[in-house]
């Protein structure tokens, strides 16, 4: 396994700490463990802390950092089993939960995982590194199907003319292959701001790991397992996972606008499980100039009331 260009760095670290208010005894979950910034932070506070994560990697690595902290428990899980793996361990409602939201430091610099064009190598993607890969949706799926994956997580406005492109290229094997494919279909010239493939490249990857789905479930389940007065910090990286988190919160916490005689209330009313979030957080100047993948980072709270949790998560139905 080849080590990383350069060292993780948590985002928005003590904005998070802020929201959070960890106190010494209160049990917090890292459900995005990755590389443990925010969990050995939560730890140095003495919080007990649950962290999860669905990546064999990252869980491994963290293992050293279990060993020597006994208020650390690794919980090799997506996030939105947070509810199911804290019950069957008998642990109660939680004082806090923090998300840091879409692929990692470490996964993004290593080429052998597949995530980025940066460095050549298999077209894999996968974070649990199971299940259907990169190169068998596009090497297997029909051309509607990755025209709108492209449009719905990528938000690219020639979706058919990749999707297209793609077909035609098949078999696709590594991610060069396919970031070629990608520049040739749009037309990029290489002093381009920003490489097209990268929209791309980022709506194969949430399709691969049904992210917004993970989201969705997994907000739902910090809402089941957060203690009246817990605390929600989660950490996006673009617009539509924002987007999906601050309709959660705004709808948790009675904020959604009434319904109209075009389009009335669907639900009857129920008690907000969250109080009305605060304003989102963006990183400073100074931050990104320390840690430029902070740049698109947005940071949105809330605290738990004592209402029951609601039966569902957003409404979000898969491509």
């Amino acid at each position: 396994m080849t080590a990383p260009a350069d060292p993780h760095i948590p985002v928005l670290l003590d904005e998070v700490l802020a929201a959070l208010a960890p106190a010494p005894g209160e049990t917090m979950v890292d459900a995005t463990f990755g590389a443990g910034g925010y969990t050995r932070a939560l730890l140095a506070k003495g919080a007990r802390v649950f962290a999860f994560d669905r990546d064999p990697d990252a869980i491994a690595a963290g293992r050293a950092l279990e060993s020597a902290e006994a208020g650390l428990i690794l919980v090799p899980a997506e996030f939105s089993a947070l509810a199911g793996e804290l019950e069957a361990r008998g642990v109660p409602p939680v004082d806090g939960v923090v998300m840091d939201i879409g692929v990692s430091s470490m996964q993004l610099d290593r080429p052998e995982r597949g995530f980025s064009f940066q460095g050549d190598g298999p077209l894999d993607m996968r974070m649990s590194q199971s299940g259907p890969s990169a190169a068998d949706f596009v090497n297997t799926a029909d051309e509607a199907l990755i025209a709108d994956v492209l449009w719905r997580y990528g938000e690219e406005p020639r979706s058919r003319r990749v999707a297209k492109a793609i077909v035609a290229a098949r078999p696709l094997t590594t991610t060069g292959a396919l970031a070629q494919v990608v520049r040739r279909a749009l037309g990029h010239r290489p002093h381009d701001k920003k490489d097209p493939a990268t929209r791309a490249f980022q709506a194969i990857r949430i399709h691969v790991n049904r992210e917004l789905e993970e989201l969705a479930r997994g907000l739902a389940a910090a809402e089941r397992v957060l203690a009246p007065g817990g605390r929600l910090a989660v950490v996006t990286f673009h617009s539509l996972e924002d987007r999906l988190v601050k309709r959660f919160l705004r709808e948790r916490s009675g904020s959604s606008p009434a319904g109209s005689r075009h389009r009335p209330e669907a639900r009857e009313a129920r008690s907000p499980s969250f109080e009305p979030a605060a304003k989102a957080v963006r990183p400073s100047a100074a931050e990104v100039a320390r840690n430029p993948r902070a740049r698109s980072a947005t940071l949105r709270t809330a605290r738990r009331t004592a209402a029951a949790a609601w039966d569902a998560g957003v409404e979000f139905v898969e491509a």
